[in-house]
């Protein structure tokens, strides 16, 4: 490639992305409406409405303690009364 192609070729790339550089600015320019403070004030907020209580879960597997009573009671059925299933094997 001699000296004067590259030149006129990165010529041609700089203004072609300044050309894709330049489109956005002016589209943005076409789409804005401002917003007057009577029209921000006459939107009324929604209060928030409380969420319910969720019951407290363990930090180690996420699952609460009647959760975990009635998994225990269906796991430990017929196992020895020790370990884990100590008060739910029988």
């Amino acid at each position: 490639m001699n000296t004067g192609h590259l030149s006129s070729m990165l010529a041609s790339f700089g203004l072609g992305l300044g050309m894709l550089l330049a489109a956005p600015a002016s589209w943005s320019a076409d789409n804005f409406t401002a917003v007057t403070a009577a029209e921000t004030a006459t939107k009324a907020k929604k209060p928030k409405q409380a969420k319910a209580p969720k019951p407290p879960a363990s930090p180690v597997n996420g699952e609460s303690k009647v959760e975990r009573d009635k998994r225990l009671l269906r796991e430990c059925k017929g196992k020895p009364n020790a370990g884990a299933c100590e008060g739910y094997g029988s």
